[in-house]
This record gives C-alpha cells, sequence and structure tokens, in this order.
C-alpha cells in the first residue's frame, strides 16, 4: 500500500493535480521510478494498430523503458505484452482492485504484469471493475508517464480521456497517423493536427526521446 507522502509513492504521481492519496500495488517495488511511457488506444483496434502498438513495446523494452497502459483489450493490452515478451518491464493501472483480473482474456498478462512488471489501482483490492472507474484512472496512467503515445483512437473515446489528462499534466503527446478513411485513426489524425507528436517510425521515436528521459533520470 502506498500512500500520499511516504518514501515510496511514486514521485511524477505526487507531482499531479489530484494525486490519488492511496495506491494499491503488486510487483515490484522500484518500477515506478523509472522512465517510462504511457501507450494507450483503441479496444477494437485494426491489425495495422496492432503492429504499431508491437513495434512500440520491443523498441521501448529494448531501450529500458517502461510501458505504461491499462491492460485493456487491444492497443493496451498488445503493446504492454510486446513489452514482457522482449524483456521490458511494464505496468497496469486497473479500473479494478489490483486483485481482479479484467478483462478476463487478459489473465495470462495480468499473472505476468505481478512477476514481471506492476499493477497498480487506487481502489480496493478486491473491487469489481466499474465503467465509473475508468476516466479516474487516465490521470494515473498519464501522471505515471513522462509521456503519452497514442496508437488508435476514434474521434471520441475514452482514450482521448487520458490524452486531456496528460496535457493538463503538462506532458508531450504523440500519435501514430493512420488512413484518414478509417475511423478508427480519426482521434489520432486530430491529434497531430491540433500539435502532437507524429509517429512515423517507432524505433526513430524511441531513439529520440531516449536521450531526454535518461537525462532527466541523471538529473
Amino acid at each position: 500500500i502506498l500512500y500520499l507522502g511516504n518514501h515510496n509513492y511514486p514521485p511524477k504521481l505526487s507531482k499531479i493535480s489530484d494525486p490519488p492519496p492511496i495506491l494499491y500495488q503488486k510487483g515490484k517495488e522500484n518500477i515506478l521510478e523509472k522512465p517510462s511511457v504511457a501507450v494507450i488506444g483503441a479496444r477494437a483496434c485494426s491489425h495495422y494498430g496492432s503492429l504499431a502498438a508491437k513495434e512500440l513495446g520491443r523498441e521501448l523494452a529494448n531501450r529500458g523503458i517502461v510501458v505504461v497502459s491499462g491492460m485493456a483489450r487491444g492497443i493496451d493490452g498488445i503493446c504492454q505484452w510486446a513489452a514482457l515478451e522482449h524483456g521490458g518491464e511494464s505496468v497496469g493501472v486497473l479500473g479494478s482492485g489490483v486483485e481482479v483480473c479484467y478483462p478476463p482474456e487478459n489473465r495470462s498478462l495480468y499473472e505476468r504484469l505481478q512477476r514481471e512488471g506492476a499493477l497498480l489501482s487506487e481502489k480496493p483490492p478486491i473491487m469489481q471493475p466499474n465503467a465509473g472507474l475508468c476516466p479516474l484512472r487516465s490521470r494515473i496512467i498519464s501522471g505515471l508517464a513522462d509521456m503519452v503515445v497514442v496508437v488508435e483512437s476514434r474521434e471520441k473515446s475514452g482514450t482521448l480521456i487520458t490524452v486531456d489528462m496528460a496535457l493538463e499534466q503538462g506532458k508531450e503527446v504523440y500519435a501514430v497517423p493512420g488512413r484518414m478513411s478509417d475511423p478508427v485513426s480519426r482521434g489520432c489524425n486530430n491529434l497531430i493536427k491540433q500539435g502532437a507528436g507524429m509517429i512515423l517510425s517507432p524505433r526513430e521515436f524511441v531513439e529520440e526521446i531516449c536521450p531526454i528521459l535518461f537525462q532527466k533520470y541523471q538529473n
């Protein structure tokens, strides 16, 4: 159990405007203090989005950057799994208590995050998932990350709530562009139009941000 104000509370999260007073965590203790990137996106993602999420997970893992996400269906879980598969670390911020696996089909990811990463929630450990909790956890996902990447998103989606939280927290936001005819890419394309950074190559993106992130942690 992590209490706001204690030495083990995530430093990045303590700086947001409304940090949760209590967090429940399972997994590695020091993972919340490392350079991290939140990768979020559509649950009903396309094959293109799935490939982009896998490539981002791999590149971030290869550079020692923690992937933060919501362990949801689609982009979230795909990127987190890819990071673990390539020897990296990931944090799953849950919309339920940490003793509850949701969605059930991500059981393997849930169990692996306990061993190789971390699970985090501000809700009591056995609380069941609730749609109303998802917007609340958005501020934790963005708050724990140094920057946020959106892989796929519709024009109106929960993903964009996390983006709004990230911008309020002063975090940089990047997006993967998609076809203009694809509904699941319209959110990303709009973000780029509004000034978000554009990712054309996951490898080049990670190579570009690495010096910035690691210099920040050295200081």
